[in-house]
């Protein structure tokens, strides 16, 4: 599925701001309060989606100047930065949202055509993946906050796309699963399927919100007749 990198920018600034007002709208002190990812709280969250965007910063960076910019400069980076900024005052989260995110959007509007096709070595990846990357980044974690936005929120578009990302990138060698989302024509299969691997229905974003560990797959169903499968641990 190929998208402009550009119309995909649009959708970042939409869903970073969506993620904005819901973080406006929390309590005082709401930053220490706990997240729906296990052993984080809001303030893990909200920091992370903050250094995520300057690390892809830095890939834009490496893309537009062909000079070797890692998306974080240690090992370690990632985790010291947000541990670093996970108990700052709400409203400081909030101005770093949005700053990170501008200084994110500043950097793909900086991007000549032909930068985009650059390959980055550190993802594996095009340059026009990290637009995407960071829609899914914003979204998934909005819903990790776990005040009000949900996977009912996501949008056709988005839900699809990380539905056949998910797909696409499971394991070979995984336990067989054949998907049938409401309104495709043809299934998704992941893993090694047999004609014994059971089929899993539903909405597109119910689907894919229980492959991405952030749904319990009530609303699927099963066939034959069973208990919902464990799905692969999605990376």
């Amino acid at each position: 599925m190929t998208i402009d990198p550009l119309v995909l920018m649009t959708d970042v600034d939409q869903a970073t701001e969506r993620l904005i007002r819901t973080a406006e709208g929390l309590e005082p002190g709401a930053e220490s309060a706990p997240s729906l990812l296990p052993g984080w709280t809001i303030g893990h969250v909200l920091t992370h989606v903050a250094r995520n965007a300057d690390s892809f910063v830095n890939l834009l960076t490496w893309a537009r100047t062909g000079v070797e910019t890692p998306q974080y400069p240690t090992p370690t980076a990632r985790e010291e930065g947000i541990e670093a900024g996970r108990r700052r005052p709400l409203a400081e989260q909030i101005a770093d949202l949005r700053e990170s995110h501008e200084r994110f959007a500043d950097a793909g509007a900086a991007m000549p055509a032909e930068a985009w096709a650059f390959h980055v070595p550190s993802t594996g990846r095009s340059a026009a993946y990290l637009p995407w990357a960071r829609l899914r980044e914003v979204e998934v974690h909005h819903v990790d906050v776990g005040r009000g936005y949900t996977p009912e929120d996501w949008s056709d578009g988005f839900a699809l796309r990380l539905l056949r990302e998910i797909v696409g990138g499971a394991e070979k060698d995984a336990a067989g699963l054949v998907l049938r989302p409401h309104g495709l024509e043809h299934p998704l299969t992941m893993g090694a399927v047999t004609d014994a691997s059971p089929a899993v229905g539903g909405p597109t974003r119910s689907i894919a919100a229980w492959l991405a560990g952030r749904a319990d797959g009530s609303d699927l169903t099963v066939s034959p007749d069973g208990t919902l499968p464990t799905p692969p641990r999605w990376k």
